[in-house]
């Protein structure tokens, strides 16, 4: 059973201000906690259902992760999610260190996403297009949001990010930098080159002026219906689909 200090801890992850205090966040459903625990984060403590220890003991004794039981409703009590029946995991955050994209490597570079869904979403998408490195400016969603954590399914254990000012990095890029504007060139007719960033930018108003300096490729995904706009997330991988197809 969870102790008052435990619950209350666990509850202040929920806000950004605490995740940043104590440098750790949530994860929670059966399937981000098995992903996680095989991951090379640090698990600080696993809160379970009886049933979901004895199936995953040995991956709590693996990483030595002290696990408390506990039921489903003190779960629920615990974390975000509407409905938990087996288990969440307080992990410690990583530094903050910075990414570049390498020879014949995509990375991706987030312009004020500010939808938690959506960034959890593209980090899903990074993963299945074997994209690593996402570049997020500050003011992008915190990754550690559980909304995030939530909506990735497991892939943030698979994906590095970074945040900072991303004018700075694109300012000293070597590589093509790819821009997702209204006005871009046919994705399905451009040729990609082997690396380089692939930058999206905010739900509604699109990549800043500043940040679109540095494109040196605008790229569209042509209208063929009358819906005003795409999703970030499925915009994302509609780009980086004819890219892999492009240079695979």
């Amino acid at each position: 059973m969870l102790s008052k200090n435990q619950l209350k801890y666990i509850q202040s992850l929920h806000q950004k201000k605490y995740r940043q205090q104590h440098g750790a966040f949530l994860v929670e459903g059966a399937k981000s906690v098995q992903e996680v625990l095989q991951s090379d984060f640090q698990t600080e403590l696993v809160v379970a259902t009886e049933g979901f220890y004895k199936e995953n003991a040995h991956l709590t004794d693996h990483q030595r992760t002290p696990v408390e039981i506990a039921s489903v409703a003190e779960l629920e009590r615990a974390g975000t999610l509407e409905s938990n029946n087996a288990a969440l995991a307080v992990v410690r955050t990583k530094e903050n260190r910075p990414l570049l994209a390498g020879p014949n490597e995509i990375a991706l570079i987030l312009d004020d996403i500010r939808d938690p869904g959506n960034l959890g979403t593209i980090l899903r998408i990074a993963d299945w297009y074997g994209v690593r490195k996402i570049l997020c400016s500050e003011t992008t969603a915190d990754v550690y949001n559980p909304k995030v954590i939530s909506a990735s399914k497991g892939s943030f254990t698979r994906v590095n990010w970074w945040y900072g000012d991303i004018t700075r990095v694109l300012a000293q890029a070597t590589s093509a930098v790819y821009g997702a504007f209204l006005d871009g060139e046919d994705v399905h007719s451009l040729g990609f080159d082997a690396s380089g960033y692939l930058v999206m930018g905010n739900e509604s108003n699109g990549i800043r002026p500043e940040v679109g300096t540095f494109v040196t490729q605008r790229v569209t995904i042509p209208r063929y219906g009358d819906a005003e706009s795409l999703n970030v997330g499925i915009a994302t991988a509609v780009l980086l689909d004819n890219w892999r197809r492009t240079i695979n």
